[in-house]
């Protein structure tokens, strides 16, 4: 039997009502953060470069992406997943990540949005 348009609207309310965690309380919850940098006028390549270099083994990532924004030529989005956020604050103490910041630092001319998700799966990820 088809459901009505008015059920079909009272059913897509109550989920998006429904809080994330039950919905997927089966599941570990992933960290994730999504983030915009400034880099100093011009330097956004070589800012790149040092982030891609000094993100290779890092225990708990799932996924690690750098985007160019488009629309700003200085500016750079990273996505991250973790398998949880104790693996995402771990990683900040690893000799390979503590050396790109180092290096990246004086190439930083800023940070703007940043977002913190829980990924719940896709393509690439553990289902």
């Amino acid at each position: 039997m088809p459901i009505t348009r008015r059920e079909f609207v009272a059913i897509g309310l109550a989920a998006a009502t429904y809080p994330a965690r039950v919905i997927s309380s089966n599941r570990d919850t992933m960290y994730g953060l999504i983030g915009r940098m400034k880099a100093v006028p011009g330097q956004r390549d070589a800012l790149i470069s040092i982030l891609l270099d000094g993100t290779g083994a890092m225990p708990g990532c799932r996924s690690y992406i750098i985007a160019r924004d488009p629309s700003d030529a200085d500016a750079i989005w990273i996505t991250e997943v973790w398998a949880d956020e104790a693996s995402h604050q771990a990683s900040l103490s690893l000799p390979s990540v503590q050396q790109a910041i180092t290096r990246a630092r004086p190439l930083i001319a800023g940070f703007a949005e940043r977002f913190v998700t829980e990924p719940l799966g896709g393509h690439g990820l553990p289902s």
